[in-house]
């Protein structure tokens, strides 16, 4: 399946129906008078968001999206019947904008009426007066709400997973949780976000891995701003680095600007740093460089090794705890 994180569409709810001009005729009833009915109510457009969806990728080809219209109303005073809702399945964590403004967001799985229908029109029995016994007015029925809707997808997940291309995230997210990411030698292996469950006990969170990011990823080089958006929504942020860079300071700089161009909020958030790949090094070696990111960060510092598991027992600890502080 496509990952499509952001779709136009074009949404009506549904038009009320007509209100009835009828007059009762009936064999032996001498005055009959009006007993033309109200029109339905138009069906209304509804939201609903779906846990097991994760791309928008049902909206790319069908772009518009209309409720049913209310039946007119009809004699004998019978109302028309209501159209039916559209409801609109939406991956959890979906924006719904218009015209820049966001007026929802989809968090859970409840359904929202996002534009109502129109209402029914009056039949001509509702204008029926002692002064007017055989009134000829009706109302139509109200025209639904259409407008065109941005759906702009923001993945939900506690911990985001950021670093340069191949520092080792998927291969992190694969040791940690059952998700299977593509997992290669090359830059750019990881194209969308992936998610991930980590369990133990009775903790659980959820794992974003973030595809790599480069230099002036905010301007769009790389993957570019196309997926820092997803970082937003996430509680607290893994640093990942191959220790085997000859600089890692300027590594983990980097990757900090970016977010911090982007938004300045994002590294205000819980973070670690992990140091990975350690399994390519000696202990000497390993030491030296994480007393070197000591002495510049005030970052916890993690090394491990997704290879052999070293260290990532410590780490899945310290992940499980930014959960707890969340719900706390």
């Amino acid at each position: 399946m496509k990952f499509i994180d952001e779709a136009k569409i074009f949404v009506k709810s549904g038009d009320g129906g007509d209100g009835c001009l009828s007059f009762r005729r009936e064999k032996y009833i001498e005055f009959g008078g009006p007993d033309g009915g109200n029109g339905g109510k138009g069906g209304d457009i509804l939201v609903e968001g779906i846990k097991s969806l994760n791309t928008l990728v049902d909206y790319r080809f069908k772009k518009h999206f209309k409720a049913q219209k209310g039946r007119s109303g009809s004699g004998r005073n019978r109302t028309g019947a209501s159209g039916k809702d559209l409801v609109l399945k939406l991956p959890i964590g979906t924006e719904i904008i218009i015209d820049g403004n966001i007026i929802a967001d989809i968090t859970s799985q409840n359904k929202v009426v996002l534009f109502p229908g129109g209402k029914g029109g009056l039949g001509n029995i509702n204008f029926k007066s002692s002064t007017n016994r055989a009134p000829r007015k009706t109302t139509p029925g109200e025209k639904g709400h259409e407008t065109e809707l941005l759906l702009k997808l923001k993945i939900l997940a506690d911990i985001g997973l950021v670093g340069f291309p191949n520092a080792g995230k998927s291969s992190l997210l694969r040791k940690v949780s059952a998700a299977k990411p593509k997992v290669a030698d090359y830059p750019f292996t990881t194209l969308n976000p992936k998610l991930g469950v980590l369990r133990k006990n009775d903790d659980e969170v959820v794992i974003a891995d973030i595809p790599g990011l480069i230099e002036d990823a905010h301007k769009g080089n790389g993957l570019g701003i196309q997926f820092l958006k997803h970082i937003e929504r996430c509680h607290s942020i893994v640093h990942v680095i191959d220790i085997t860079l000859d600089n890692l300071v300027e590594a983990y700089d980097t990757i900090v600007q970016e977010l911090e161009k982007y938004d300045s909020k994002i590294n205000k958030k819980n973070n670690v740093i992990v140091l990975n790949k350690i399994d390519l090094l000696s202990d000497n070696e390993i030491e030296k460089k994480k007393k070197q990111l000591e002495k510049n960060l005030k970052n916890e510092i993690y090394p491990i090794s997704t290879i052999t598991g070293k260290g990532i027992e410590d780490l899945s600890n310290k992940i499980l705890s930014f959960g707890r502080k969340n719900e706390n």
